[in-house]
């Protein structure tokens, strides 16, 4: 089984590198600059409407739906369930339809394969991986795109996010939600108390995880109990080392998991995963520790917090909101430092599909695909559109605003979530696959050879060669 596109196959080394190089650049200018206007402040939005109470200018033509119901699917808890829902509440405004979000459980494939056999799914699902994307086809699931969503694809997004939600060349997903997966984020105060500045290579990074420990700070929070987190680390190390053509081969299974650049790449997580002093809890108190904890964590206690830095996506913003640390002052970022010769850049993202094609089902697509849907919840924060048409000021502070311009500009030239874009036996279920491989070879980092094999033997039966 394979997937229906990976960004770049095609694309040389060199030009990825240019494009890494420069995305590397702009978030290690912009995730420096203070969030001073984090309570949203002036928005400077050019008009563009501020949390759904207005239309932009330009407005997204939707039908009116009154009478319709729709039912949207979505594995989003928390903060970011309930911000897209406001998105949701706005085009219940607009169209006169009645939304309904519906709560999903990881695997998303599996909770609709039971939502279906029981003769119940939802209309549109959000779904999480390229992968997934693929099975919803192959099953007969997802419907394709109409004019109107296409149309809005079309004008809003660079031809690399409208190609991984296509399989065989017809358009099922609209992307619109992206996530940045190449940042660490770090407690300022740690920083400074330590005397410690933003490492930008691998080996400058295992320096400052050292003087880190050696204040008296555990370097790092892993959040081990939720699999995706390791299987980022992973993404982010073997990109940098191996190179982008590598990458494509091994995300498409067109080379083995027993090559040797998956050996080196795992030898270097080691050097962070091996060290037990260097992980707060150890390997057993991170296969505990759940992606938001491991979060929080990192940023209470003021300058002695469990420990002084996290690595994950932009949307870690959410989790710190939690807490009483602010983004741009007591918690800053870092990009992913370069393992090779440039620092990566992997991009992940959710999609919406149709389930059950209607007007209404097929309005919501078109509306998803807007900037003016996007718009609302950028305002909200701990979200990144690759809607390009979305304003930077819409962001609420400068770090995000940083990562959403860069994320823009890279256009196609990045790499999609490795494990997104494998079938979900594979890279996207819990205590299998990838997610479990790696979780065993964090409690046992020195076991190299025989995580390749489990990570192998398990890929060749998900992909089927």
């Amino acid at each position: 089984m394979r997937t229906s596109s990976t960004i770049g196959t095609r694309r040389t080394v060199r030009k990825t590198t240019r494009a890494a190089t420069a995305l590397a650049a702009a978030l290690a200018l912009s995730l420096t600059a203070c969030g001073g206007d984090d309570d949203g402040g002036d928005n400077g939005d050019g008009g563009r409407s501020g949390g759904g109470d207005q239309q932009t200018e330009s407005a997204v033509t939707l039908p009116r739906l009154d009478g319709e119901t729709l039912e949207v699917a979505a594995v989003w808890t928390g903060a970011e369930q309930e911000n897209f829902k406001k998105v949701l509440a706005e085009f219940e405004k607009r169209t006169g339809a009645k939304v309904t979000f519906v709560p999903a459980q990881d695997p998303i494939i599996n909770f609709l394969g039971s939502k279906i056999a029981g003769g119940a799914p939802p209309d549109v699902a959000m779904l999480p991986q390229p992968g997934a994307i693929k099975q919803a086809v192959d099953k007969g699931w997802a419907k394709p795109l109409g004019a109107e969503a296409l149309k809005e694809l079309g004008e809003n997004y660079s031809q690399g996010w409208q190609d991984i939600g296509k399989v065989d060349g017809k358009s099922y997903g609209v992307y619109y939600k992206a996530a940045n997966k190449s940042l660490i984020w770090y407690n300022a105060q740690v920083f400074e108390n330590a005397g410690v500045s933003e490492p930008k290579t691998w080996d400058e990074l295992l320096t400052t995880a050292q003087t880190v420990y050696d204040s008296g700070v555990t370097p790092f929070s892993v959040g081990g109990a939720d699999g995706w987190t390791l299987t980022d680390w992973f993404e982010n190390v073997y990109l940098s080392q191996a190179g982008p053509e590598k990458y494509d081969q091994l995300a498409k299974h067109e080379i083995k998991w027993t090559d040797p650049s998956v050996k080196e790449a795992l030898t270097t997580l080691a050097e962070i995963w091996g060290k037990q002093d260097y992980i707060a809890g150890g390997a057993s108190g991170a296969l505990q520790t759940e992606f938001p904890a491991s979060v929080t964590q990192t940023f209470t206690g003021g300058a002695q917090p469990k420990a002084g830095m996290v690595f994950e996506g932009d949307f870690v913003q959410v989790n710190i909101a939690e807490t009483e640390a602010k983004v741009g002052q007591d918690a800053k970022a870092f990009p992913f430092p370069a393992v090779g010769d440039t620092a990566p850049v992997v991009s992940g993202g959710d999609a919406a599909v149709i389930l059950e094609d209607s007007k209404a089902a097929q309005a919501l697509a078109t509306w998803l695909a807007s900037p003016d849907a996007a718009t609302i919840q950028a305002k909200l924060g701990g979200y990144l559109s690759p809607n390009k048409n979305v304003d930077a000021s819409a962001y609420p502070n400068d770090v995000q605003r940083g990562i959403a311009e860069a994320l823009v500009e890279a256009g196609d030239d990045f790499r999609f979530d490795m494990s997104d874009q494998a079938p979900q036996a594979f890279g996207g279920t819990p205590g299998k696959g990838e997610w479990k491989a790696l979780q065993d070879f964090l409690k046992n980092p020195k076991d190299v050879a025989g995580t390749q094999r489990k990570l192998e033997a398990d890929a060749a039966a998900a992909y089927g060669n």
